[in-house]
């Protein structure tokens, strides 16, 4: 009973800023972080659009199949889509099915044909076919090009090179949270490939369950495009024990990594990981690096200014401020008793973490700032092929 009316709440209050005139897209942010997420995919049809500033009066024509004659992508498109049929619902009739997919190579086709800029890159389509089973199609077109030149724009370069760059912050933040594990996945020469496949599909690759799919990327589109590399390290220092405990050697430690357990506290991860960002901003982490090209990061800033009152930092900072607030009185109290402070965080020890804090003077603002993610020699992937998407 008490569940069903947080839900009725929460579903008045995102209701009650769709409505509001202008729209309120800062609540509507808050509610897509929040416990929960957007609950349905009603809401989600709604308000998706809001978060990417998508005008839904204004969306593209349905995407023809003339676009599959001169595309150069259409054979690498077509073999991907044909593989991707554990990502439709259980059940779901085969003619259904196949409609989606035809649908589901002319949205690619599509966005790539409007972008040349625009790369295909194996598991897109695992981010494209998401919309595509919550929204109608044309609206997933236009939610999706807008996504692939922000937040997915780096992935979609003519090489790799930005989409490792963004893989080498997960060691950054490990090691800023618990150097003990980030030593431990040095000396085993791990790399950071077993997550290549959680950050370009946005994990929904690697989750069998789309109502935690659809929970992530309601996180995921309301904060900045490097978020997915935040939740990647908190899935990794969650199971720090499994970590430890493993063979210290690349092949355990990546087969242990690369298969991404299915009941994973999802909410507290979230949680977890808008605190990290705060914390542990993209500028502060690359703060002894060169900076690299422009990439998604950098650019996040213009695609922020065009959308009204879109400040996701607001609400972390505020999640974050109230967690300090009852570590604080701990604090206290320990000190009293003269026993070190327990764990509390996933963080590093809590004298470390506040002057962190206080010199942030907690003014990280997630896509405010020019961020820019940086050649990093700190890890490189390791040199041996993998296969990525089973």
């Amino acid at each position: 009973a008490d569940f069903d009316a947080k839900k009725k709440k929460k579903v008045a209050k995102i209701y009650q800023a769709l409505n509001s005139d202008p729209i309120d897209v800062a609540a509507l942010r808050r509610m897509a972080i929040g416990e929960g997420g957007l609950l349905t995919d009603e809401i989600r049809c709604k308000v998706w659009p809001k978060l990417l500033s998508v005008n839904t009066d204004d969306l593209p024509p349905l995407p023809g199949k003339e676009l599959r004659e001169d595309s150069k992508d259409y054979q690498q498109v077509l073999l991907d889509v044909r593989r991707s049929l554990r990502r439709f619902p259980p059940g779901m009739p085969d003619d259904q099915r196949e409609g989606l997919q035809e649908d589901l190579i002319d949205i690619i086709l599509y966005v790539l044909k409007r972008n040349p800029q625009l790369h295909y890159y194996q598991g897109y389509h695992d981010i494209v076919v998401t919309f595509l089973l919550v929204v109608e199609v044309r609206l997933a077109t236009a939610l999706v090009e807008k996504l692939s030149t922000h937040h997915l724009r780096d992935f979609m370069d003519p090489t790799m090179d930005n989409t490792k760059h963004i893989l080498n912050y997960l060691m950054h933040i490990i090691d800023q949270v618990n150097p003990e594990v980030h030593d431990f996945m040095k000396s085993a020469e791990v790399g950071t490939i077993f997550a290549l496949s959680w950050l370009i599909t946005w994990f929904g690759h690697v989750l069998s369950d789309f109502r935690h799919v659809v929970r992530l990327y309601d996180f995921f589109l309301a904060c900045h495009p490097l978020m997915p590399i935040y939740f990647a390290a908190v899935i990794v220092l969650h199971r720090k024990q499994e970590v430890l405990d493993c063979e210290c050697d690349m092949a355990s430690v990546h087969h242990l990594l690369s298969q991404i357990p299915q009941d994973l506290p999802y909410e507290s991860l979230i949680s977890q990981a808008g605190d990290l960002f705060v914390q542990f901003p993209p500028s502060k982490l690359a703060k002894e690096a060169v900076q690299a090209e422009r990439t998604a990061a950098s650019t996040f800033k213009d695609f922020e200014l065009a959308s009204v009152q879109q400040r996701p930092d607001t609400v972390l900072r505020q999640r974050l401020r109230g967690r300090l607030r009852g570590e604080e009185r701990l604090r206290g109290e320990e000190r009293l008793r003269g026993e070190e402070r327990t764990k509390s965080t996933l963080t590093k020890p809590w004298t470390n973490r506040f002057v962190k804090l206080a010199v942030m003077g907690l003014t990280a603002a997630l896509g405010v700032a020019a961020l820019a993610v940086v050649k990093s020699a700190l890890e490189q992937a390791p040199k041996f092929e993998l296969q990525i998407f089973p």
